[in-house]
């Protein structure tokens, strides 16, 4: 094999293929990458035996061939070449070496047997669809703050995507929630992806794709099973396997009947729990917001470390109440809204709390409340 291809190009494959790659695991080939050359075109293969991503880019060939290599080894050589250098890669069969060469640098790498390397099988497919990238990195970015870290409540590790019934009709809905905090967004369903099945799509494909939904142009292919998900764009595609587990009834959490209104600029609001959070103890961060007539309170009380409060004008007409929450909790669900106003809805100091954005139901956030 031999190859010659932009940095830049080459930059861009590798890093999406070893950040794929465990840095720790016994075997020794699923820390390398896949490099597949033919035609005019070269594929970057990477695999945790869960997620698998195949980057494919135009370059030079002048002998086709495939081998494997390190790919964090490989990804931190080519960071480190010059901007606009071209990379030559040529790989010796009697050495086993793939020899890595741009301008007065030259690198020499071990390689594995392209045999050695596990590819994902493929699957059967039950839907398949496509979706505007923004739409698909709106339903995951404003969800996976909530996904649980929890081991034990595997179930919990990643976000739940389904087809459900929304306020306008049936909608695509993606949903995560670790038992403290909840999120539920809303786009409007595809054609064809009317019979998805729900599946669990994990943490870490959570993390990948983001890098595919980067282009506000592009058109993400997603294909579903019942064990797998695939997202994919003409150069790209991400496969992974969902979770394989039941995603609790998350609808029973979601409060109804909460009246008390509060509506409050969420940036203004954002920075004031930030700023009163700073004399919290790390262990509670525990924030108490005492609502009045157009008036909100925050204050944290620390007798370790101090007391902090902060006087908001807010919009609020209701029976006064004060409720407590964990400050990191309120500040990764402000951080979610992109309207001007966020609209939290309370029933009482020892239940959940509804928060949406504005008049917008598409995306809302349940948050449980602390003793203060």
């Amino acid at each position: 094999m031999k190859i010659s291809i932009e940095r830049a190009t080459l930059l861009r494959a590798v890093s999406q293929a070893q950040s794929v790659v465990e840095r720790r695991n016994t075997i020794p080939i699923l820390a390398n990458v896949l490099i597949e050359a033919e035609g005019d075109s070269v594929s970057f293969r990477a695999t945790d035996l869960d997620i698998e991503v195949v980057d494919r880019v135009t370059a030079q060939v002048e002998r086709a061939g495939a081998t494997t290599v390190p790919a964090v080894t490989l990804h931190e050589i080519v960071r480190k070449l010059p901007d606009g250098a071209l990379v030559a890669l040529t790989h010796d069969t009697a050495k086993g070496r793939l020899e890595v060469s741009a301008g007065r640098s030259n690198f020499s790498l071990a390689t594995l047997p392209r045999e050695d390397f596990p590819v994902m099988t493929t699957t059967e497919y039950t839907c398949n669809f496509a979706a505007p990238a923004p739409v698909l990195r709106r339903l995951f970015d404003k969800s996976k703050f909530a996904i649980s870290t929890e081991e034990t409540r595997y179930y919990l590790n990643g976000v739940y995507m389904h087809v459900a019934d929304g306020e306008n009709g049936r909608s695509l809905r993606c949903v995560a929630t670790d038992g403290h905090r909840l999120a539920r967004i809303d786009a409007d369903l595809p054609d064809a992806a009317e019979g998805m099945p729900g599946v669990i799509v994990p943490r870490k494909t959570v993390g990948e794709l983001r890098k595919l939904l980067e282009d506000d142009e592009a058109q993400i292919a997603v294909s579903v099973s019942e064990t797998k998900i695939r997202f994919a764009t003409p150069e790209i595609t991400l496969t992974s396997k969902v979770i394989d587990g039941t995603f609790p009834d998350y609808t029973r959490v979601i409060p109804v009947s909460n009246s008390r209104k509060l509506e409050v600029d969420a940036s203004e609001f954002a920075k004031a729990v930030d700023r009163v959070a700073t004399v919290s103890s790390e262990r509670s961060r525990a924030v108490k917001l005492a609502l009045d007539e157009d008036r909100l309170i925050l204050s944290v009380n620390a007798p370790d470390s101090g007391a902090a409060e902060e006087e908001l004008a807010v919009a609020y007409g209701d029976e006064r109440l004060e409720i407590g929450f964990n400050a990191k909790y309120l500040l990764e669900i402000a951080s979610q809204v992109d309207r001007e106003n966020a609209v939290f809805l309370f029933n009482s100091a020892a239940d959940p709390t509804m928060m949406r954005e504005g008049s917008d139901s598409s995306a809302i956030y349940v948050v449980m409340p602390m003793r203060v």
